[in-house]
């Protein structure tokens, strides 16, 4: 096994993670980093591991071998990462508020304190008025503004978000897009983001990942040199358009397109 030289700073490292259910090998000798402040975006065939990879991250799941860290660290326990899945999973019966605050309250937080941490951040994630409102009453883009408030509000350094615009229609898609990475350059987190979509990866990522056909297997390590900010149009450049072309064909060569 190549490790890491012995100065480099990781914030997260996975050597030789592999996983199975039963007989069905989901994650083969996988390995990835990402440094701090990285954003760093998962892209793979539907059932290859990536949420798998999540769970073990998020201590959820347990692999079978391997050796996961954080800050060069092995990694122990649940609850050292904050994790958002794909759902938004807000509570129906509670409030706006009183859902982003779940995770400070599982924390021990106490909930007027855990209240007077939330509510100056309603601003900044674009909720400011919609504190008493309920799920129900929020749009497809404001619920999942909710949601990573209250991943955010975990107050871990990493954020891992699994395919937190996947359901979203385009347009809404494109304003959350710019909008995360606004937010990303405020808070300095670092970041590990699951998407099938090339482009997504592209407009966002410090470096994309390309995973295989289960069992995964890295298959390409892309650096996005592209600067930044990154408009929308950025989409229709030659550099852009290659690096597309490049994902795409290590994704091919991956058995994305070879299964159901």
């Amino acid at each position: 096994m190549e490790l890491e030289p012995a100065e480099t700073k990781n914030k997260v490292a996975l050597h030789n993670l592999s996983k199975s259910y039963g007989t069905l090998a989901v994650l083969q000798n996988l390995h990835l980093t990402v440094g701090p402040g990285e954003f760093v975006t998962l892209v793979g065939p539907s059932g290859c591991g990536k949420s798998t990879i999540f769970n073990i991250l998020a201590g959820l799941e347990q692999a079978d071998t391997g050796e996961i860290c954080l800050d060069n660290r092995p990694l122990e326990g649940s609850g050292q990462v904050a994790f958002m899945p794909q759902r938004d999973a807000l509570l129906p019966w509670r409030n706006i508020l009183d859902n982003v605050i779940i995770g400070l309250e599982l924390r021990g937080v106490a909930k007027k304190e855990a209240r007077q941490k939330a509510l100056p951040e309603f601003q900044t994630f674009g909720l400011k008025g919609f504190e008493k409102h309920y799920p129900s009453q929020l749009s497809g883009g404001m619920r999942q503004r909710a949601a990573l408030l209250r991943t955010v509000l975990m107050e871990r350094e990493v954020l891992l978000l699994d395919e937190p615009f996947g359901a979203l229609d385009a347009l809404t898609r494109a304003v959350l897009q710019a909008w995360l990475l606004r937010l990303q350059s405020q808070l300095k987190r670092t970041i590990l983001f699951i998407t099938h979509d090339i482009e997504e990866a592209l407009l966002l990522s410090d470096r994309i990942y390309i995973l295989s056909h289960r069992p995964a297997t890295v298959q390409l390590v892309q650096e996005v040199a592209l600067p930044r900010p990154r408009p929308p149009e950025i989409s229709t450049s030659p550099e852009f358009v290659k690096l597309k072309a490049t994902l795409l064909t290590a994704l091919k060569l991956g058995g994305a397109y070879e299964q159901n």
